[in-house]
């Protein structure tokens, strides 16, 4: 937040910035900005909202990067003084979020995500098997492409076996979701067809961050980039409020 504010912005912001933090489990830096003058601001209007931050974490996702610019809105002053920004009516965003690499291993290896990988049923060589999956990485190695490796333990045989692939993500933009196609294995391709479905699913749902939407606002993803190390997405949002603390 600027220092050269003046008082009514710099109480707006620091109002905002205590709703986009009292929603997240982990933040590193953030950063509200809402562009007003005195008169707009005693009518509770702003030209724009934009919010920076890094390193954020909701539920099982990390990200390195998260830009939100919102446009005019109408703030209701009255909720303000006491520390919430609620709008008189919605608006819409634009949003830019970076992963990189280890966003989505530390998502994947995560409490959560790792018990849903666990007790698979499946079959291997045309029989029927229990298998966990121990760990998982994911790498963004370039040509827009994704990779996963996974050690994958069988409870039958109480063997370990690796399976790598790497796949092209791709975004439904009418849908705003990701899906994971033209899968090439290097490890385990005889092994089940059934854990690469099980990890791309996983990958998909954390590549939507469908867990990273904030109180009072939807998200449609409408661009994809890969690029070695890092992927980002871009989105725009329908905001019926701010989050509020």
């Amino acid at each position: 937040m600027s220092k050269d504010k003046g008082l009514s912005e710099q109480a707006f912001s620091q109002a905002a910035e205590a709703g986009f933090s009292s929603q997240l489990d982990e933040v590193e830096e953030l950063d509200v900005d809402i562009q007003t003058n005195p008169l707009k601001a005693i009518q509770g209007k702003a030209d724009s909202v934009s919010m920076k931050g890094k390193k954020m974490v909701q539920g099982d996702l990390r990200v390195e990067e998260v830009k939100m610019d919102i446009g005019n809105i109408t703030i209701d002053t009255m909720s303000a003084a006491f520390g919430n920004i609620k709008l008189e009516k919605p608006t819409d965003a634009t949003g830019h979020v970076v992963l990189t690499e280890q966003d989505v291993s530390r998502a994947l290896n995560s409490e959560l995500v790792h018990n849903k990988l666990q007790n698979l049923s499946v079959q291997i060589e045309g029989k029927p098997a229990t298998v966990d999956v121990q760990k998982a990485d994911f790498s963004l190695p370039g040509n827009g492409k994704i990779g996963v490796k996974a050690e994958v333990f069988l409870q039958e045989t109480r063997e370990t076996h690796s399976v790598a692939f790497t796949a092209v993500p791709h975004l439904d933009p009418s849908q705003g979701t990701i899906s994971l196609e033209d899968v090439q294995y290097s490890e385990g391709k005889d092994l089940s067809p059934e854990i690469t479905r099980t990890l791309r699913n996983k990958i998909s749902d954390l590549l939507g961050l469908r867990d990273f939407v904030l109180e009072g606002m939807s998200l449609h993803l409408t661009k994809l980039e890969v690029q070695k190390g890092r992927m980002t997405l871009q989105s725009q949002s329908h905001v019926e409020s701010l989050p509020s603390s």
